[in-house]
């Protein structure tokens, strides 16, 4: 839940019940032969290198719905193996916390192994830095425990109202509490934001809440 997006889940690698998934394309029987072949062989070689890894051989479904449906299963690492691939003898690795184009790469099946425990490791780690942002990033806490000991409405210059809501929220460190909480917007003023430390257009107010 903390991970996902429109698409559904977005799973850690060390977390996920299945880190790869392989995905079969093909449109002949001849095609389909020479893939499952190949697709047998890179699902083998993944499990040796102790990659939890599944095979899509599920008939009836195209390869893109197949794409979809993984996508909302959060599977990290998605391989997409077509006939075109395997004269190339190469893959296309999709990344599941990158989606679209910027997400993908082409790999040689020769050493393709390695290059999943790579892209596994990269993507543990981008996962974790996307969500553990440096502490100038994050609301200044010293003032989220001015405005909840406060009994009167402080006015803050604010250029990122939503954002700083959404940040003041996750600081309670306690639901039964009263804590700081966002209540409207006036125009004008001047002053440093208190979330980002840029000029604010606006000023927003905060009370305490009940």
């Amino acid at each position: 839940m903390v991970h996902g997006d429109d698409q559904g889940l977005v799973l850690p690698p060390k977390l996920a019940p299945y880190q790869v998934v392989i995905v079969p394309i093909f449109k002949t029987d001849e095609e389909k032969a020479l893939v499952l072949d190949a697709a047998r062989k890179l699902k083998a070689e993944l499990v040796k290198a102790d990659i939890r890894v599944t095979l899509d051989e599920r008939e009836g479904n195209s390869p893109g719905w197949k794409f979809n449906d993984w996508e909302m299963r959060g599977v990290p690492v998605r391989v997409e193996l077509g006939p075109k691939d395997v004269a190339k003898q190469s893959a296309v690795l999709a990344r599941r916390d990158r989606p679209g184009r910027e997400g993908k790469i082409s790999a040689p099946l020769a050493d393709l192994p390695q290059t999943i425990e790579r892209l596994l490791a990269e993507v543990q780690q981008a996962m974790h830095d996307k969500r553990c942002l440096p502490q100038s990033q994050h609301p200044r806490r010293q003032d989220l425990r001015r405005l909840e000991k406060s009994p009167l409405k402080p006015v803050l210059p604010f250029s990122l109202v939503r954002q700083f809501r959404m940040r003041s929220q996750d600081q309670r460190r306690d639901p039964r509490q009263p804590c700081a909480a966002y209540r409207s917007t006036s125009q004008g003023g001047t002053g440093v934001c208190v979330y980002c430390g840029k000029p604010a257009p606006e000023r927003a107010i905060f009370a305490r809440a009940y």
